[in-house]
């Protein structure tokens, strides 16, 4: 069968790799065609566009690129009717791609598979009548969706288990914890692990960086390490250094998070890592209109929280200190609790254990590939 696929962002080329090999397991005729990275690439088939081409964060990023955004929309419609494929799949990147799905769904036949559903929870629930309306079939990698969109909005999915526990679980597997040679290969010094994980866009990095470094650099009996971001120069890191010694480390994020004794995290992703990984984290997201946000999470947005370690476990796993509470006192405070207070830190990992057992075991794309084939070939 073909295989549309379409991804903005890293993320989701990691991702949609995964699903893509899972496929071609179940589906040996299996054919791809995609918008997506170089991770999709190495599995085969056709990329269309580079994600990179399409990722534009931000409002005047995207008003200055609106040209290029619609020049892309226009041509991957045109790609996916003159491709014929038997479906096509989605991943995330719901922006980009609900559009996308508005358009199969009225001009043809083809069927709208979404992996990975848009976290309209979060945020612009309103696109569920989107999803009603344009896509087939939705898979989720977050349990408490589950209740989200069935329960509340009367709408079925698919929960497959989440693909970051395949992607620890076989990092882990491959990788046998030797914290001398992590030392060694990165000149570093043989002392605890301070984890900075400051984001992946610049935005991000020039809002929490200097504060998480200040805030760690209290503690000199460890040592910082800050992950670095694919795409961002060394050169962009050094002015929020603020005359610290932190050690950058690209490409190995995964490595810094096995040997780390804590994490400083921005929300994303990077929190339920962590907390695979059994770091003990503070999870510190800043922003310039921090009061502002502040009040709208209290008054707004529908979540308890924004790290995905504790809307999974659905209670307090991890101190979030996001907008006017992200401090370098609290960040401090916290940090040395962490550090110091035995018992904490057990209650964190402990609770890192529920967490992951509401994910489920490993297999994820293994679960979605399986019913997407059977579904297509119903």
């Amino acid at each position: 069968m073909k295989y549309y696929l379409i991804v903005g962002e890293a993320s989701g080329d990691l991702h949609a790799s995964h699903l893509m090999t899972a496929l071609k397991e179940e589906d040996a005729q299996a054919e791809f065609r995609f918008f997506g990275g170089d991770l999709m690439a190495a599995v085969g088939g056709t990329m269309v566009k580079h994600y990179k081409e399409l990722a534009y964060m931000g409002f005047i990023p995207v008003l200055l690129h609106l040209r290029t955004i619609f020049a892309n929309m226009k041509r991957c419609k045109k790609d996916i009717v003159d491709w014929k494929p038997d479906v096509v799949i989605l991943v995330d990147y719901p922006g980009f791609n609900l559009d996308i799905a508005k358009f199969v769904h009225s001009q043809t036949e083809i069927p709208v598979y979404y992996y990975i559903s848009p976290k309209i929870w979060a945020w612009k629930e309103y696109r569920i009548k989107n999803i009603k309306r344009d896509v087939d079939e939705l898979f989720s990698i977050l349990p408490f969706e589950v209740d989200f969109f069935e329960k509340k909005h009367k709408y079925p999915i698919h929960y497959v288990g989440n693909p970051t526990v395949d992607e620890v679980a076989a990092f882990k597997e491959e990788h046998p914890k030797d914290f001398q040679a992590f030392v060694a290969d990165n000149q570093l010094v043989d002392k605890p692990i301070i984890a900075l994980l400051a984001g992946s866009r610049k935005q991000e990095i020039k809002d929490n960086l200097s504060d998480m470094i200040k805030a760690a650099s209290a503690f000199p009996e460890c040592q910082l390490v800050l992950a670095g971001a694919p795409g961002i120069a060394p050169e962009f890191y050094k002015k929020y250094l603020n005359g610290v010694d932190v050690k950058i480390v690209f490409g190995q994020t995964y490595m810094l998070l096995h040997h780390a004794e804590a994490a400083l995290v921005t929300s994303g992703t990077a929190t339920l890592e962590a907390a695979l990984f059994r770091v003990p984290q503070v999870v510190c997201y800043y922003t310039p209109i921090g009061k502002v946000i502040s009040f709208l999470r209290r008054h707004i947005l529908t979540v308890k929280y924004i790290s995905l370690v504790n809307l999974i476990a659905d209670k307090k796993v991890v101190e979030e200190l996001v907008a006017d509470t992200m401090t370098v006192a609290n960040m401090r405070d916290e940090l040395n609790r962490i550090l110091n207070d035995k018992a904490y830190k057990e209650r964190m990992l402990n609770d890192y254990e529920l967490m992951a057992k509401r994910l489920g075991p490993p297999g994820a794309p293994r679960h979605a590939a399986s019913k997407i084939v059977k579904m297509l070939k119903k």
